[in-house]
């Protein structure tokens, strides 16, 4: 069971380098796996956004059954299975560094026909160029968490509507050409 509570901090420039650091492991670990390079995603791989301390990152495998035998060298590399509500349905592995309970590093193997892990790149790259929807993001995420460290479902709840909002000037900004 997680114990981190949900708690904002300033954006920290080492966290690139605590991504390529795992970066480097997982890759080595699957890569008869994988099929494209794993990514930093989420608050920690937005220059200037506030975030929780924690690294997500993604891996894209061709098939999800295919996957399992890749989770059995999990311990060798110091990372560990943190099945989520959904990841079954959604055909995704939750996999942390160093433990669930105090996690660095989260990591979210989904098959490459799967929905949705495009959109994470999408939100991270649009976040990148729009330093002000950044910012109202970054704004929303600190005072959800100051209202309660410890309610995840309400964390997510309230962040959903702006997300949504923001997805869809993201895929505006996409389908024209990134403008």
């Amino acid at each position: 069971m997680r114990q981190d509570l949900i708690v904002i901090e300033p954006h920290d420039p080492g966290w690139a380098d605590a991504f390529q650091t795992q970066k480097a492991a997982v890759e080595d670990a699957f890569r008869d796996w994988l099929v494209a390079p794993v990514e930093h995603i989420g608050s920690t791989s937005v220059p200037g956004l506030p975030a929780k301390p924690i690294i997500d990152m993604l891996a894209v495998t061709d098939d999800y059954q295919a996957f399992v035998p890749a989770l059995v060298g999990l311990d060798r590399i110091g990372w560990v299975p943190a099945p989520e509500p959904g990841d079954e349905d959604r055909r995704k592995w939750s996999i942390c560094f160093p433990s669930v309970e105090h996690r660095t590093h989260h990591l979210h193997v989904v098959e490459h026909s799967s929905v949705g892990w495009r959109d994470w790149l999408l939100f991270r790259d649009y976040l990148r160029t729009h330093t002000e929807e950044a910012a109202r993001y970054a704004k929303l995420k600190t005072e959800l968490a100051s209202a309660d460290h410890s309610d995840r479902a309400r964390y997510r709840t309230g962040k959903a509507p702006l997300i949504a909002e923001i997805m869809e000037r993201a895929k505006a900004w996409s389908e024209a050409g990134r403008k």
